[in-house]
């Protein structure tokens, strides 16, 4: 996407007509074809949301991608805290909790996927191991901190994040991997190694 088209698609996607309080729908609620019982025109998908998500924070949306992955997280807990393949398109100020979407798969192997791209995100996390980097620039929500990761593969080796209200942490780090970490006023790099 041209970074001056983001602002006007996040927009439209945090809109009343995309938005449902539960995630992002399929389609727009003011379309002509928008059936919230329907599979893709109106229903909601938590792996889609989860690459808004992504593509949120990539152009520096934070507030929205926190607020979409709040709403994610809130609609879980109606499905046994495991994301179904989708749910119905209901606006949360219809329906107390989401409508399941009566034949949506559960587990399924792509909704299952949610979470863990939804933590990347909002990590900032981005092995890069041709390169000899990782970069590491949380965007958590509050409510999420703070956090640990123990035990995290990268490459053939295994770290610890940790992320509180003081900043974050790389525990393990090679010596042979730089932490890039972006900061307001751009990058700063770290080698490897405890901070």
């Amino acid at each position: 996407m041209d970074d001056d088209k983001a602002a006007s698609d996040v927009a439209h996607l945090m809109s009343e007509e995309m938005f449902s309080g539960w995630g992002i729908r399929t389609l727009a609620a003011s379309m002509g074809a928008y059936n919230p019982l329907s599979y893709h025109n109106g229903s909601l998908w938590p792996h889609d949301n989860a690459i808004i998500v992504a593509g949120m924070l990539r152009y520096g949306f934070v507030q929205e991608a926190q607020r979409v992955t709040l709403a994610l997280l809130d609609a879980s807990v109606t499905f046994g805290s495991r994301f179904p393949e989708l749910w119905t398109g209901f606006d949360r100020n219809e329906f107390a909790a989401p409508l399941p979407y009566p034949t949506s798969c559960s587990p399924q192997a792509w909704a299952a996927a949610t979470p863990f791209l939804l933590l990347r995100a909002l990590l900032g996390l981005n092995p890069q191991l041709p390169k000899h980097q990782i970069a590491l620039s949380p965007q958590l929500p509050p409510a999420f901190l703070p956090l640990r990761i123990d035990n995290l593969r990268i490459g053939a080796d295994r770290v610890a994040i940790e992320v509180d209200e003081h900043g974050c942490h790389i525990h393990g780090l090679p010596s042979t991997l730089k932490w890039i970490q972006a900061l307001p006023d751009g990058p700063a790099v770290r080698t490897g190694g405890d901070p």
